[in-house]
């Protein structure tokens, strides 16, 4: 007989944990659902009986940058597994792209579909009748559209059918302008995509007070191209042109109008809808000012193609809410993985159209992510490739942040009676490093008489939390992560730190060395006595579970998409509010109140120590 020790057992246990947490991440962060499709091995099986129709064929025909298009379809030979995938250019054969090595032929599809749905997904009878029909919304994305039907399932596709071409009245108009703090509190950055590059036109910024004289600004225009990419995918597509402009000597809190323009070489103007924003508060002013900040958001599809499906189920919920709340914001913060493209370009088009409406009208600040940068051998602090090759370059040329660097994705940001330190957890933040450094300089600088609410923001949870994952390495966050930060936070009493990275809600006590510092749930006043820690990972991306295990320090659990919202009425009173994205709802809930005589006293380790003879 075979008898297995005490020993033995919580070898046993633990191991199975640790399988558990590893099945587990893997649903909650998902696979990149294009990668699915077998690009490299699609053949053709082309059949004269066979057809897919696209109407209307032409669109935006009264300036929109979105459209429905319907698609009907038949097959001599339906199959459930048969599937729709939707191609931009609408010319994806191989006469369109080079072979990867000259002694071999280029493959049949140069690159995979921007999106895709099953046949039977709204015809539930095709299998029988081989007849189907499909709604899919379309955005501008500087290019046309075609739609090809394929049988035989995603991983060995075989081309059936393909589609008219589909496209916009102006493929290369500018689109999906996303707003940023600028490098001064007065300066607003608007950032947006288009076709023309600086040999075909102009790009500037009309803008002005609303209702008074505008002026032009010029924009700055970036690109790359395939090489400036880690990994060399089949998600490649043209990025177009991204244009950035600085409007500079704002008035606090003035609502201002623009538009995006473009001067062609012919003296003739391209123009977008007219937008507008509300310009910051000075540091310091005293001013209702609301703060929203989650993570791990995504995008997602509203006509339901399986582009996403079962992957970022809350993205679109959460959009939707901070859409209907967006007279109640003032600045977003995206703390991480964005969109998850993981190296398949159109769909970081896609999600900034997703957040046009709430990025067009106040700023929208991002912190990297895994999914944004980390690749082997690229100097990211976790060497895996969660990033599917873009190893930073998407999101640090997609969106403004002020950075010294953008390829240093950590920067500061004062917002009225906030100061945000925004760190960057795919570098090394351990103590000595450049990143510590600013880190420290960031929470030290700030006049906490003119700034009292002192947030500090990061993608990886450096601080606590109850995943399963952080519980199965016993750390309860990043390793090495609280040894090394956590006296910055105590020395210079942050109030809260907030993290994506696991996609679910928490919040602990005010805490130090994994100890309580206050026990009171929900109104802490008078002297700051540790830092709140918050993960609000929910913004869409797959959920994560909690681990079983019960910890003195977490107050509040939620396995649910939803985000954080702050609101400071003044340089005494801040509301926390976490609301889920179902319906906007509050569920979780904290006050602060004190003055600045609290932040100057002193608590455990936030004074310099003194003995007898100072």
């Amino acid at each position: 007989m075979f008898v297995v020790g005490m020993t033995g057992l919580r070898l046993i246990f633990w191991t199975i944990l640790l399988v558990l947490a590893i099945l587990q991440n893997a649903n909650s962060y998902g696979v990149q659902p294009l990668s699915r499709i077998g690009v490299h091995k699609a053949t053709f099986a082309l059949d004269n009986r066979a057809y897919v129709k696209a109407s209307p064929d032409v669109l935006g025909l009264n300036g929109q940058n979105t459209e429905w298009v319907t698609v009907e379809y038949s097959s001599q030979n339906p199959s459930i597994d048969d599937w729709i995938g939707v191609f931009s250019p609408a010319n994806f054969s191989a006469s369109t792209c080079l072979a990867e090595n000259p002694r071999v032929t280029p493959p049949l599809l140069c690159s995979a579909p921007i999106k895709y749905q099953y046949a039977n997904y709204s015809s539930p009878d095709y299998k029988d009748t081989g007849k189907g029909s499909l709604k899919l919304l379309l955005i501008n994305q500087r290019s046309d559209f075609s739609f090809a039907l394929f049988s035989s399932g995603l991983l060995n596709p075989k081309l059936v059918a393909l589609s008219n071409t589909v496209s916009f009245t102006n493929p290369n108009a500018p689109v999906y302008p996303r707003l940023a703090q600028g490098k001064e509190w007065n300066e607003m950055t608007v950032t947006w995509t288009s076709g023309y590059g600086i040999d075909e036109a102009e790009p500037f910024v009309q803008w002005g007070p609303k209702g008074e004289h505008r002026q032009h600004s010029p924009a700055v225009t970036l690109t790359f191209g395939r090489n400036s990419m880690c990994a060399r995918t089949v998600g490649w597509r043209d990025p177009g042109y991204i244009h950035t402009s600085f409007l500079k000597e704002l008035w606090p809190n003035r609502v201002y109008t623009y538009k995006l323009g473009h001067r062609l070489f012919n003296s003739t103007y391209i123009w977008s809808q007219e937008y507008q924003f509300k310009a910051s508060p000075f540091p310091g002013q005293n001013s209702l000012q609301h703060v929203v900040i989650f993570g791990d958001m995504g995008k997602d599809e509203a006509d339901g193609s399986n582009e996403y499906n079962n992957f970022q189920r809350g993205s679109l919920n959460t959009t939707n809410q901070l859409i209907k709340d967006l007279n109640n914001i003032d600045i977003v913060f995206h703390i991480g993985d964005i969109c998850y493209a993981n190296g398949y370009l159109s769909q970081w088009d896609q999600f900034t159209a997703q957040i046009e409406p709430i990025a067009s009208a106040v700023p929208y600040m991002l912190a990297s992510g895994n999914h944004e940068r980390d690749w082997p051998g690229t100097g990211s602090f976790y060497e895996n490739m969660d990033s599917g090759g873009e190893c930073g370059v998407l999101a640090e040329t997609m969106f403004f942040v002020p950075a010294e660097n953008r390829a240093k994705f950590w920067y500061s940001t004062d917002y009225g009676m906030f100061r945000f330190c925004i760190a960057d957890t795919e570098h090394d933040w351990r103590e000595g490093t450049e990143q510590y450094k600013f880190i420290e300089h960031c929470l030290a600088s700030v006049d906490r008489q003119k700034q009292p609410w002192l947030i500090f923001l990061a993608h990886r949870v450096l601080g606590y939390s109850s995943g399963i994952s952080y519980a199965i390495e016993g750390s309860f966050a990043e390793p090495m992560a609280r040894e090394s930060l956590q006296k910055l936070w105590q020395k210079y009493k942050v109030d809260i730190s907030i993290y994506g990275h696991v996609h679910n809600y928490e919040r602990t006590c005010p805490i130090y060395e994994n100890r309580c510092t206050d026990y009171e749930k929900h109104y802490y006043k008078g002297t700051p006595k540790g830092t709140i820690h918050v993960v609000a990972g929910g913004g869409g991306a797959s959920l994560s579970t909690f681990t079983t295990l019960k910890t003195n320090w977490s107050l509040y659990r939620d396995y649910d998409y939803g985000f954080v919202k702050l609101t400071a009425f003044d340089h005494s009173n801040l509301l926390f509010e976490y609301k889920k994205s179902s319906d906007g709802k509050v569920y979780d809930t904290f006050r602060i109140s004190r003055d600045y005589r609290d932040i100057l006293a002193c608590t455990v380790d936030s004074c310099p120590s003194t003995t007898l003879a100072s």
